[in-house]
Protein backbone atom coordinates (compact mmCIF):
# COMPACT_ATOMS: atom_id res chain seq x y z
CA UNK A 1 0.00 0.00 0.00
CA UNK A 2 1.06 3.42 -1.19
CA UNK A 3 1.51 5.72 1.92
CA UNK A 4 0.36 9.59 1.12
CA UNK A 5 3.19 11.82 1.28
CA UNK A 6 1.92 14.23 3.83
CA UNK A 7 1.10 11.11 6.21
CA UNK A 8 4.76 9.74 5.66
CA UNK A 9 6.03 13.15 6.46
CA UNK A 10 4.64 13.44 9.72
CA UNK A 11 5.29 9.60 10.32
CA UNK A 12 8.97 10.66 9.78
CA UNK A 13 8.47 13.55 12.13
CA UNK A 14 7.05 11.84 15.20
CA UNK A 15 10.01 9.06 14.89
CA UNK A 16 12.49 11.92 15.39
CA UNK A 17 11.11 11.56 19.10
CA UNK A 18 13.00 9.55 21.60
CA UNK A 19 11.98 5.72 21.71
CA UNK A 20 9.54 6.25 18.93
CA UNK A 21 9.88 3.65 16.44
CA UNK A 22 7.84 3.42 13.34
CA UNK A 23 5.30 1.64 13.70
CA UNK A 24 4.84 3.61 17.08
CA UNK A 25 4.74 7.11 14.81
CA UNK A 26 2.11 5.46 12.88
CA UNK A 27 -0.16 4.35 15.44
CA UNK A 28 0.06 7.95 17.09
CA UNK A 29 -0.04 9.53 13.05
CA UNK A 30 -3.14 7.60 12.40
CA UNK A 31 -5.02 8.22 15.73
CA UNK A 32 -4.53 11.80 15.30
CA UNK A 33 -6.00 11.75 12.02
CA UNK A 34 -8.48 9.54 12.45
CA UNK A 35 -9.59 10.39 16.18
CA UNK A 36 -8.21 13.80 17.67
CA UNK A 37 -8.18 15.65 14.61
CA UNK A 38 -8.56 19.03 17.04
CA UNK A 39 -5.74 17.69 18.86
CA UNK A 40 -3.31 17.36 16.09
CA UNK A 41 -4.08 21.01 15.64
CA UNK A 42 -3.56 21.89 19.44
CA UNK A 43 0.12 19.45 18.95
CA UNK A 44 0.95 21.35 15.86
CA UNK A 45 0.44 24.97 17.55
CA UNK A 46 2.08 24.29 20.39
CA UNK A 47 5.11 22.95 18.99
CA UNK A 48 4.91 26.04 16.96
CA UNK A 49 4.83 28.44 19.62
CA UNK A 50 7.18 26.69 21.90
CA UNK A 51 9.76 26.96 19.06
CA UNK A 52 9.15 30.45 18.24
CA UNK A 53 8.66 31.59 21.78
CA UNK A 54 11.35 29.32 23.90
CA UNK A 55 14.96 30.00 24.06
CA UNK A 56 18.17 29.84 26.84
CA UNK A 57 18.63 31.80 30.11
CA UNK A 58 21.32 33.90 29.70
CA UNK A 59 22.55 32.47 33.00
CA UNK A 60 21.89 28.40 33.63
CA UNK A 61 20.46 27.76 29.68
CA UNK A 62 17.75 26.07 30.81
CA UNK A 63 14.61 26.96 28.68
CA UNK A 64 12.69 30.12 29.18
CA UNK A 65 10.72 32.93 27.81
CA UNK A 66 12.53 35.41 29.33
CA UNK A 67 16.36 36.40 28.86
CA UNK A 68 16.51 35.24 32.54
CA UNK A 69 14.59 32.06 33.84
CA UNK A 70 11.80 32.35 37.36
CA UNK A 71 14.86 29.91 39.01
CA UNK A 72 18.07 32.51 38.10
CA UNK A 73 15.58 35.60 38.97
CA UNK A 74 14.31 34.22 42.40
CA UNK A 75 16.00 36.02 44.98
CA UNK A 76 15.42 33.18 47.49
CA UNK A 77 17.48 30.77 45.84
CA UNK A 78 21.39 30.33 47.31
CA UNK A 79 23.64 31.66 44.60
CA UNK A 80 26.47 30.10 46.47
CA UNK A 81 25.22 26.63 45.05
CA UNK A 82 25.49 25.70 41.34
CA UNK A 83 24.64 21.98 40.66
CA UNK A 84 24.96 20.77 36.80
CA UNK A 85 22.76 18.64 35.22
CA UNK A 86 22.57 17.51 31.66
CA UNK A 87 18.98 18.67 30.65
CA UNK A 88 16.08 20.45 31.42
CA UNK A 89 14.76 17.34 32.29
CA UNK A 90 16.70 16.30 34.78
CA UNK A 91 16.54 20.01 36.51
CA UNK A 92 12.70 19.61 36.67
CA UNK A 93 13.41 16.48 38.32
CA UNK A 94 15.54 18.30 41.23
CA UNK A 95 13.28 20.90 41.50
CA UNK A 96 10.20 18.72 41.99
CA UNK A 97 11.88 17.22 45.18
CA UNK A 98 11.70 20.30 46.79
CA UNK A 99 15.10 19.46 48.42
CA UNK A 100 17.18 21.41 46.87
CA UNK A 101 17.49 25.66 46.66
CA UNK A 102 20.29 26.43 45.03
CA UNK A 103 21.06 27.50 41.20
CA UNK A 104 21.47 25.71 38.31
CA UNK A 105 23.80 25.08 35.08
CA UNK A 106 22.08 22.85 32.37
CA UNK A 107 25.07 21.85 29.97
CA UNK A 108 22.33 21.02 27.57
CA UNK A 109 24.14 17.41 26.96
CA UNK A 110 27.15 15.65 27.50
CA UNK A 111 30.73 14.88 26.61
CA UNK A 112 30.38 11.92 24.28
CA UNK A 113 33.70 11.72 21.58
CA UNK A 114 32.26 8.90 19.45
CA UNK A 115 29.54 10.97 18.88
CA UNK A 116 31.28 13.79 18.46
CA UNK A 117 30.30 16.20 21.32
CA UNK A 118 33.43 17.64 23.00
CA UNK A 119 33.44 20.16 25.98
CA UNK A 120 32.89 23.52 23.54
CA UNK A 121 29.02 21.79 22.20
CA UNK A 122 28.16 21.30 26.01
CA UNK A 123 29.11 24.46 26.91
CA UNK A 124 31.93 24.01 29.45
CA UNK A 125 33.49 27.47 28.98
CA UNK A 126 30.38 29.21 30.22
CA UNK A 127 30.26 27.13 33.58
CA UNK A 128 33.69 28.08 34.23
CA UNK A 129 32.94 31.04 34.32
CA UNK A 130 29.73 31.48 36.04
CA UNK A 131 32.11 29.13 38.57
CA UNK A 132 34.12 31.65 39.07
CA UNK A 133 31.64 34.77 39.17
CA UNK A 134 33.14 34.82 43.18
CA UNK A 135 29.74 34.03 44.68
CA UNK A 136 29.81 30.39 43.75
CA UNK A 137 31.28 28.39 46.42
CA UNK A 138 30.06 25.05 45.58
CA UNK A 139 29.38 23.10 42.16
CA UNK A 140 27.31 20.29 42.48
CA UNK A 141 28.34 18.30 39.43
CA UNK A 142 24.55 15.94 38.97
CA UNK A 143 25.48 14.33 35.74
CA UNK A 144 24.41 10.98 35.05
CA UNK A 145 26.24 7.56 35.93
CA UNK A 146 25.98 6.49 32.65
CA UNK A 147 29.86 6.63 30.82
CA UNK A 148 29.22 9.51 28.85
CA UNK A 149 27.95 11.18 32.16
CA UNK A 150 30.59 9.93 34.15
CA UNK A 151 33.30 11.64 31.90
CA UNK A 152 31.48 14.48 31.71
CA UNK A 153 31.65 14.79 35.29
CA UNK A 154 35.27 13.90 35.03
CA UNK A 155 36.13 16.51 33.13
CA UNK A 156 34.14 19.11 35.25
CA UNK A 157 35.86 18.57 38.45
CA UNK A 158 39.24 18.42 36.48
CA UNK A 159 38.66 21.76 35.20
CA UNK A 160 37.34 23.75 38.40
CA UNK A 161 40.11 22.25 40.60
CA UNK A 162 42.39 24.80 39.99
CA UNK A 163 39.71 26.98 41.42
CA UNK A 164 40.06 26.89 45.28
CA UNK A 165 37.85 29.20 46.07
CA UNK A 166 35.56 26.34 44.52
CA UNK A 167 34.57 23.13 46.31
CA UNK A 168 33.43 20.53 43.26
CA UNK A 169 31.21 17.61 44.80
CA UNK A 170 29.42 14.66 43.13
CA UNK A 171 25.93 13.93 43.17
CA UNK A 172 25.60 10.68 45.53
CA UNK A 173 24.94 7.25 44.43
CA UNK A 174 23.45 4.01 45.71
CA UNK A 175 20.66 1.44 46.28
CA UNK A 176 16.79 3.21 45.52
CA UNK A 177 15.04 3.76 48.37
CA UNK A 178 11.95 0.94 48.89
CA UNK A 179 14.03 -1.80 46.93
CA UNK A 180 15.73 -5.32 47.93
CA UNK A 181 19.52 -5.17 47.55
CA UNK A 182 19.12 -9.05 45.86
CA UNK A 183 17.28 -7.34 42.95
CA UNK A 184 19.62 -4.47 42.62
CA UNK A 185 22.97 -4.52 40.49
CA UNK A 186 26.17 -4.99 41.66
CA UNK A 187 27.94 -1.99 40.41
CA UNK A 188 25.28 0.17 42.30
CA UNK A 189 25.75 -2.03 45.55
CA UNK A 190 29.51 -1.39 44.85
CA UNK A 191 29.01 2.08 44.80
CA UNK A 192 26.85 2.35 47.55
CA UNK A 193 29.38 0.82 49.87
CA UNK A 194 31.90 3.10 48.80
CA UNK A 195 29.89 6.27 49.29
CA UNK A 196 28.36 5.17 52.89
CA UNK A 197 28.05 7.61 55.31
Amino acid sequence: MAIEPALEALVESLRRLPGVGQKSAQRMAWHLLQHDRSGARQLAAALLAADQKLGHCALCHTFTQASVCATCSDPSRDARLLCVVETPADQAAFERTGSYRGLYFVLMGRLSPLDGVGPEGIGLAPLLERAADGTVQEVIVATGFTAEGEATAQAIAQLLRPRQAVRVTRLARGVPVGSDLEFVDPGTIAHAFVDRR
